[in-house]
C-alpha cells in the first residue's frame, strides 16, 4: 500500500521531514567537520578545500541525479502497488551507479593535476589537493551509493532509518578526523589526506549497512540474474529522468568551478574564505533540506495514485515554509557572520571576505530553496526536462552572467551580489514553472477523467 497518500499533506511532509533533520544535520556536518579540522592546518589547506568542493560536487551530483530518477520511478511504482517493478529499478539503478562511479573515479584520479591547475590552484595548494583527492577517489563509490539508496528507503516510508544511517556516518567521521589528521591513538599524522580517509571509512560503513537493509529487510535490491532486455529497459527509464537531471545539476559544480576560478583572481585567501563560508552555509539549508529530500518521493507517489490535489497542496505548503524560514535564517546569519568567521580562521586576509559572503548571500537563501523545491516538484511529476530547463536558466542565464558582470563592476562584492540576484530571480521563475505544470496536469486529468 502506498504510504504517502493517506494522511494530511502537512502532517505527512512534516512526518517525513522531522526524522530527517538529524540526517541532514549529519550530512552537512561531514563537510563542516572536515573544513573545521582542515582550517587548523592553515590557510593553504583551507584554500585547497575550496578548489576540491566543485569537483567533489560534480561526481556526487551525477550520482544524486541517477538516484533522483530511481526515486521518482520507484515511488510511482509503489503508488501503483507494483513492488516487483520497484525492486527491478533499484537493482538496475545501483548497477548503473557503480559503473559510472568507477569510470569517473579512474578518470578523475589521473587528471588531478591538469584539472586543478586549470581551476587556478597554485604550487602551494596543488600538492594538498592531490593528497585529498587521490584518497577520495578510491572511496568514491561509498559516497554515491547512498545517493540512490536513501531516496528508495524514504519512498518505502523509512525516513527514520535514513536519518540514523546519516548520523552514524557523521559520528564516525567526527571521531576519525582528528585521529587520522593529527596522529592520535598511535596513528600517523596524515594531515589533509587523513580528512579524506576519515570520510571514506565513515561513508563506507553507512553505505554497506544501507545495502544490507535494501537486500535483507526491504527486498528492494535483489542479486538475482536479470535478463539483458530487462536491464536495458530499466536503464532507458532511469536515464529518461537522470540524463536531463544530470545535465542540469552538473551545471552547479561547473558554475562553481568557473566562479572559483574567477575568485582565485582575488587571491588564495579569497578562495579559502568563500570555500569555508560556502560549506558553512549548508547549515542554513539543513531544515529545508529535510523537507526537500521528502518532496520527490511524496510528489511522485501521489502523482502515481492520481492525487493531484495533494500535489498542489504540497506546493503551497513547501513554498510558504521556504520563504518564512529563509527570511529568519538570513537575519540570524547576518548577525552571526563575525563569530562564524572566527570559528574557522583568524587570518586577517580571510575574515573580511568570509563575513562579506555570508552577509550578502544569506538574503537569497529562502528563494534559493523555493527554486530547489520547484525542481523537485517537476521531477516528481515526471517532467525532468522542465526541471533541467529551470536549472539551466538559473546557471546559464542568471548566475554566470551576473557573476562576471559583478566581478567587472564591483570586484568580489559584485560576485556575491550577482549570486544574491540570481537566487531571488530563479526562485520567482521556479514558482511560475511549477504552478503552470500542476495546472496543466489538473486540466489533463479533468479531460481524461
Amino acid at each position: 500500500m502506498p504510504v504517502l497518500v493517506t494522511k494530511s499533506v502537512p502532517r505527512t511532509l512534516i512526518g517525513m521531514a522531522f526524522p530527517m533533520l538529524a540526517g541532514t544535520f549529519a550530512m552537512n556536518a561531514y563537510n563542516l567537520t572536515d573544513t573545521w579540522f582542515i582550517s587548523r592546518l592553515g590557510t593553504a589547506p583551507l584554500a585547497a578545500m575550496g578548489f576540491v568542493f566543485p569537483v567533489v560536487m560534480f561526481l556526487t551530483c551525477i550520482a544524486r541525479d541517477i538516484g533522483s530518477g530511481v526515486t521518482a520511478l520507484v515511488s510511482h511504482a509503489m503508488g501503483r502497488h507494483n513492488t516487483e517493478d520497484a525492486a527491478r529499478l533499484v537493482s538496475h539503478g545501483t548497477m548503473l551507479t557503480l559503473i559510472i562511479t568507477a569510470v569517473m573515479s579512474v578518470g578523475g584520479y589521473f587528471l588531478i593535476t591538469p584539472l586543478f591547475t586549470r581551476l587556478g590552484a597554485d604550487a602551494e595548494t596543488l600538492p594538498l589537493i592531490s593528497q585529498y583527492m587521490r584518497t577520495w577517489y578510491l572511496g568514491a563509490v561509498f559516497m554515491t551509493i547512498p545517493m540512490l539508496g536513501h531516496g528508495t528507503l524514504i519512498s518505502a516510508g523509512a525516513a527514520k532509518t535514513v536519518s540514523k544511517l546519516m548520523m552514524i556516518g557523521t559520528g564516525l567521521n567526527v571521531l576519525l578526523d582528528p585521529v587520522l589528521m593529527f596522529g592520535y591513538l598511535g596513528c600517523p599524522a596524515m594531515g589533509i589526506r587523513g580528512a579524506a580517509l576519515a570520510t571514506v571509512i565513515a561513508q563506507g560503513v553507512s553505505a554497506v549497512w544501507l545495502v544490507l537493509l535494501l537486500v535483507n529487510k526491504y527486498h528492494l535490491l535483489t542479486l538475482r540474474r536479470w535478463q539483458v532486455a530487462e536491464y536495458l529497459g530499466s536503464i532507458r527509464r532511469i536515464t529518461r529522468f537522470a540524463v536531463p537531471s544530470i545535465l542540469s545539476m552538473i551545471l552547479m559544480p561547473i558554475s562553481l568551478a568557473v566562479i572559483t576560478r574567477l575568485i582565485s583572481g582575488f587571491g588564495q585567501e579569497a578562495v579559502a574564505a568563500t570555500g569555508a563560508a560556502g560549506r558553512l552555509e549548508m547549515f542554513a539549508f539543513m531544515v529545508p533540506m529535510a523537507l526537500g529530500i521528502s518532496l520527490t518521493p511524496f510528489i511522485s507517489q501521489n502523482f502515481g495514485a492520481g492525487r493531484l490535489d495533494r500535489v498542489r497542496e504540497a506546493y503551497r505548503f513547501s513554498t510558504l515554509f521556504a520563504i518564512i524560514y529563509g527570511g529568519g535564517i538570513a537575519v540570524a546569519f547576518f548577525l552571526a557572520a563575525p563569530w562564524m568567521a572566527s570559528v574557522f580562521t583568524e587570518d586577517p586576509a580571510v575574515v573580511p571576505t568570509f563575513i562579506l559572503y555570508i552577509r550578502i548571500i544569506a538574503f537569497g537563501y529562502g528563494m534559493m530553496e523555493v527554486h530547489r523545491y520547484c525542481c523537485f516538484f517537476l521531477t516528481g511529476m515526471h517532467k525532468p526536462i522542465s526541471s533541467t530547463l529551470l536549472n539551466a536558466v538559473r546557471v546559464l542565464v542568471l548566475l554566470l552572467p551576473l557573476s562576471f558582470a559583478g566581478a567587472h563592476l564591483g570586484g568580489i562584492t559584485g560576485i556575491f551580489a550577482g549570486r544574491l540576484a540570481t537566487d531571488i530571480a530563479a526562485g520567482l521563475v521556479g514558482l511560475v514553472a511549477a504552478a503552470l505544470a500542476i495546472r496543466q496536469l489538473q486540466r489533463k486529468a479533468a479531460t481524461t477523467g
